[in-house]
């Protein structure tokens, strides 16, 4: 179960980051209105996606933001050639650490 919800998350935000990242291509970088429309589209499947974890609406959202971050870090790195620092790195150990006390801790 763990796995799986782990994979709806990094899922999510990729569809997230990539359909932001088609937008901004298409209206900060002069390509294709074209990448704009698939952005879109793609930011509609993100919008989907969270209904599948097995929680509830507020836990998957908090928890997704701590992902968010953790994905936009490797993103900046893969896509935007951006090394993160150590503090960038420091940073999302922490937050990837709250995410899995919040949705995988035992709870009574």
């Amino acid at each position: 179960m763990m796995v799986k919800s782990l994979l709806f998350f990094i899922l999510a935000g990729l569809c997230e980051i990539g359909g932001g990242y088609l937008v901004w291509l298409a209206l900060r970088e002069g390509k294709s209105p074209w990448l704009a429309v698939l952005g879109v589209a793609v930011l509609g499947i993100y919008g989907a996606v969270p209904t599948l974890q097995p929680t509830h609406f507020g836990r998957a959202y908090a928890a997704y933001g701590g992902v968010f971050i953790v994905l936009s870090i490797g993103w900046g790195w893969l896509v935007d050639q951006v090394k993160p620092d150590r503090f960038d790195l420091l940073g999302g150990w922490v937050v990837l650490l709250g995410v899995l006390v919040m949705m995988y801790a035992p709870r009574s």
